[in-house]
């Protein structure tokens, strides 16, 4: 069957698919309706932008906003992308972002984390895909626990968001996937308040933190008055993800 990136699919309209192509399109329709998983599983593909990473359920289905901001390596909040050596990537999951890093920042080295063992199988054979093994290194963590303090250049970070209302009226297709990668407690904070409480220690002079936080900004202004957030434009607007610098970010005791 022929598979394209979901924004180049108006380019693909002239295409005839051939009897074989529409038999399997219309098991996959028949599923996709029956089951009400997404189509991602059934596929067991999914992309971002033009590429392309092997998910299941063991993860849930790559959607960053992240992602866009990667196209541009994070202009104008990193100057010189050579000059990125080291990154870190928390609550990598399917490992997409990672690999973005890898790809955006070709002289960086890029950690990626997941507290999931599961997850990590996952990323693991998508960082074989894309043949990124000596420069992505994944390792099972608790967000910052084991990783290098004062090492990296550049962190990000899409944790679980989704309040506790939220969860409990989830459609079934995100019932699909795996609670741990969505539930971010009673506000949807619970793991964004962590990382900005340790990721000044983990960060470089300069370092700067990236993280994507759904629809919560008004929540995360409220809950940090004093901080000086940064919100790039995305394809949803200007309250989903964030950037600090490491000057900006809040110290433990």
């Amino acid at each position: 069957m022929l598979r394209v990136p979901g924004d180049a699919l108006s380019r693909s309209l002239a295409y005839e698919l051939t009897a074989k192509e529409c038999r399997k399109a219309s098991r996959l329709i028949e599923e996709r309706v029956r089951t009400r998983r997404p189509l991602a599983y059934l596929l067991k593909e999914a992309w971002l932008g033009e590429h392309r990473f092997y998910v299941d359920e063991r993860v849930i289905v790559p959607r960053s906003f992240i992602a866009e901001l990667l196209r541009d390596r994070l202009s104008p909040w990193i100057r010189r992308p050579m000059e990125v050596r080291r990154a870190l990537d928390l609550c990598t999951g399917s490992g997409c972002l990672a690999i973005l890093l890898a790809l955006a920042f070709p002289k960086a080295t890029v950690d990626a984390t997941d507290v999931s063992r599961a997850a990590l199988a996952v990323a693991r054979r998508n960082v074989r895909a894309y043949r990124l093994g000596r420069r992505v290194r994944l390792a099972r963590a608790d967000l910052f626990s084991g990783a290098e303090p004062a090492r990296y250049d550049l962190i990000v970070a899409n944790p679980p968001y989704v309040d506790a209302a939220a969860m409990r009226s989830l459609p079934p297709e995100y019932r699909h996937e795996p609670r741990l990668a969505l539930a971010g407690g009673r506000d949807g904070l619970r793991f964004v308040r962590r990382i900005l409480q340790g990721a000044a220690g983990f960060l470089k002079p300069r370092g700067l933190l990236l993280l994507e936080i759904g629809h919560n900004r008004d929540s995360l202004e409220r809950a940090f008055p004093r901080l000086p957030f940064i919100w790039p434009e995305t394809s949803a607007g200007y309250d989903c993800v964030f950037a600090l610098g490491r000057e900006d970010l809040p110290r433990l005791p």
